[in-house]
């Protein structure tokens, strides 16, 4: 499912924290929000999903501007803090969240051992979640966004605070959804996980610095590490960062 952010602009406090933001995202690739904290990268997923409203400018998912009921139906999302039981079981928090999806009692059975075993929690299924570790909840946490089958992903800093060895399994795990035909929209501030993606939107200072395949905006730089570019946007740059 195709995106398309035009002109978008957000204030708060009077402060402008996303300035005139214009991109597309083609259905089926894996984007990467990439900038250092307190960049935007927050906000500007907020606004794609409608959990806020821009001052200015539009965001269509499809020919659907934003936001729309209907489309968020098609939408998963996995904030940065696990949103999660934890008195609750992995099995009794993925039924939970597959009744506010309202999915059917039989296919949500099935989707449950499908998004168990993605993720590698089958075994753990009925342990509860107090009991699992940082890496068991995130990665509960993105069978949680999955479940429905949606066809646009949103992950807010998703590899957080985990160790290098999880992260490459949750990167892969973000590969065998992309190949289901999601779309994926990550954001980070680790700058080598650009690479693991098809597109990256640069965001500085609440600007967007650049846009263009990794292969593209690697080939920018004289090192082929991207944060290069984040450095010539800071010499130039004299606005404050933004949340």
């Amino acid at each position: 499912m195709d995106i398309k952010v035009s002109d978008v602009r957000k204030s708060f406090d009077k402060k402008q924290v996303i300035n005139d933001i214009t991109f597309s995202i083609p259905s089926g690739e894996i984007c990467c929000l990439l900038g250092p904290s307190g960049s935007g990268k927050t906000t500007l997923i907020r606004l794609m999903i409608g959990a806020i409203t821009a001052d200015q400018g539009t965001i269509q998912f499809e020919d659907v501007t934003m936001p729309n009921m209907n489309m968020l139906k098609k939408v998963g999302f996995m904030p940065q803090n696990d949103a999660l039981y934890d008195d609750l079981s992995a099995d009794a928090n993925l039924n939970f969240f597959g009744g506010l999806y309202h999915m059917d009692k039989r296919k949500l059975e099935k989707r449950i051992d499908e998004v168990l075993a993605i993720v590698d929690l089958t075994e753990h299924r009925r342990k509860l979640v107090k009991n699992f570790s940082g890496g068991m909840k995130k990665r509960l946490s993105l069978a949680a966004a999955i479940l429905h089958s949606p066809k646009i992903l949103f992950l807010d800093e998703p590899t957080v605070g985990i160790d290098p060895v999880l992260r490459r399994t949750i990167w892969d795990q973000f590969q065998v959804i992309k190949k289901s035909g999601t779309t994926i929209i990550v954001s980070t501030h680790v700058m080598d996980e650009v690479t693991e993606c098809d597109k990256a939107a640069l965001i500085y200072n609440g600007s967007l610095i650049e846009y263009d395949t990794v292969t593209n905006l690697l080939g920018k730089t004289e090192n082929g590490r991207v944060e290069e570019l984040f450095f010539i946007a800071s010499s130039e740059s004299k606005g404050g960062a933004v949340r």
